[in-house]
């Protein structure tokens, strides 16, 4: 197995010195090449010092032709991200074939006498391996599904101790399950790999500490002892990001096909309601109010300016332009959202109120889309929302001070669960008058602008829409 590491720290020469110390059975690893632009870094010494070549730039090993497994190790997702996406057919990446790599090592300490040192001495270069090495979720899984070891990677993730999750079956830590998965859409992959002897590979919804969704490729691997397969060793990596780019993408095209329609039916049919419109208002100057026709035609008149809503409502919707950004402080643009809206809510007896953080820092935006989108928020939680409710409008930056959050509070009626993944779509509404364009244009702004806007809805306790935007 051919190696190239990217990233020459630490965890880089201890990986380049276990495997000189090892006497490996299965796989013959050997590391090839290291990338790192510190010449001083241990990794890149400790390769140097056993003439293994370095370079600086990890784009100069994507083409070549005699690596079997690309080891990243820099702890950065982009990077091991645009590896995964580039690197050649054939190349596996660390959440796959390491496993073999720290399992030989395991093996070892099974398969050969050894003394008591040399024992403490295999069993820290495992531990060094799931727990250092290794960015990806790590469970090692007997046959009956009951957890045997677990990584402070995975174990960070879902906000649990080691004496937690040991002994207790993997479906209950990693999905709150009294059951095995099963069925195509949540196959088990420990299942395939017991009954295959092979590697299984599949895609998970996972539930961290919080109970959110998170995508993950799962691959499990044998555990082989005396010729039979005992249990498994499952690597999880985190995909959520790539499923997210994806959504957000065929939303686009989405929204961009439905734009575009929008726009041409919306000039076709502007021009016969103004017709019917003022037609009908004709008539009704040379009847009395009194006239039961003349509320026929009121009715018509009121029928055709709804009409005339929604065709605005679209209008506005296909003309979404790109976001004209300048530095704002985002607390003075919540505040004169408020005051836009303070009156609606005040006739249907709603208090708006605000929790601003100070301070602040100016974020670019464009000023006007961005009140558009506010307001539509507030507006769409005092319909929500019963005389005597509550809305609150919050500031924010998140824990990495890197992304700027606002979020639109209500103790309304929620939002049914079902419908929670649709509200963003366009036409979909719960409104009987409503045109299901108002959150699905908020969501275009939001997203021209770079961020993200999400729903979290309790029904019966109340809704709260979060905006995050870059800094």
């Amino acid at each position: 197995m051919n190696i190239a590491v990217v990233g020459g720290g630490k965890r880089c020469q201890q990986l380049i010195e276990m495997i000189d110390r090892q006497i490996f059975q299965q796989v013959s690893p050997r590391v090839l090449v290291v990338v790192e632009s510190d010449p001083e870094a241990p990794g890149a010494v400790a390769a140097r010092k056993r003439d293994i070549l370095v370079v600086e730039d990890y784009n100069q090993i994507l083409e070549r032709d005699d690596l079997d497994l690309i080891v990243e190790l820099t702890g950065s997702m982009d990077v091991y991200n645009d590896i995964i996406a580039r690197k050649r057919k054939g190349v596996r990446a660390i959440a796959s074939q390491t496993a073999q790599l720290f399992w030989e090592i395991s093996r070892v300490s099974t398969l050969q006498k050894k003394t008591d040192q040399e024992l403490q001495e295999t069993r820290s270069l495992y531990y060094m391996v799931i727990n250092e090495l290794l960015q990806e979720d790590v469970l090692v899984i007997a046959y009956d599904h009951r957890i045997l070891d677990v990584n402070d990677n995975l174990l960070a993730r879902l906000g649990l101790s080691r004496e937690q999750v040991i002994g207790r079956p993997c479906y209950e830590i990693t999905h709150k399950r009294s059951a095995p998965c099963n069925g195509e859409r949540h196959p088990c992959p420990l299942i395939e790999t017991l009954e295959t002897e092979k590697p299984s590979q599949t895609t998970h919804v996972h539930l961290d500490k919080q109970n959110r969704k998170i995508y993950y490729s799962i691959s499990t691997y044998p555990l082989i002892e005396n010729g039979d397969v005992i249990g498994a060793i499952e690597i999880s990596r985190d995909i959520s990001k790539d499923i997210n780019i994806q959504k957000t993408m065929l939303q686009q095209e989405k929204m961009a096909s439905i734009g575009r329609l929008s726009a041409g039916v919306a000039h076709e049919i502007n021009n016969p309601l103004t017709t019917i419109l003022t037609t009908t208002m004709l008539m009704q100057e040379d009847l009395d109010k009194e006239d039961p026709l003349y509320q026929e035609l009121e009715t018509i008149v009121h029928e055709t300016l709804r009409c005339r809503k929604i065709v605005t409502s679209l209008l506005n919707f296909a003309r979404q332009n790109k976001p004209v950004k300048k530095p704002h402080k985002i607390n003075e643009i919540v505040m004169d959202s408020i005051i836009l809206t303070n009156k609606q809510a005040a006739f249907k007896d709603i208090s708006i109120e605000h929790e601003l953080e100070e301070g602040l820092d100016e974020i670019p935006v464009d000023k006007g889309q961005l009140e558009q989108v506010l307001i539509n928020l507030i507006l769409n939680a005092v319909d929500a929302t019963d005389p005597g409710g509550r809305i609150k409008v919050k500031t924010g930056m998140d824990e990495d001070g890197r992304q700027c959050l606002i979020q639109v509070i209500d103790n309304g009626h929620g939002i049914a669960p079902q419908d929670q993944h649709r509200i963003f779509d366009p036409f979909f509404t719960t409104k009987e008058e409503g045109t299901g364009l108002g959150l699905a244009l908020a969501h275009g702004l939001i997203q021209e602008h770079g961020g993200t806007i999400k729903v979290d809805s309790d029904p019966g306790r109340g809704s709260t829409f979060t905006i995050v935007l870059q800094k």
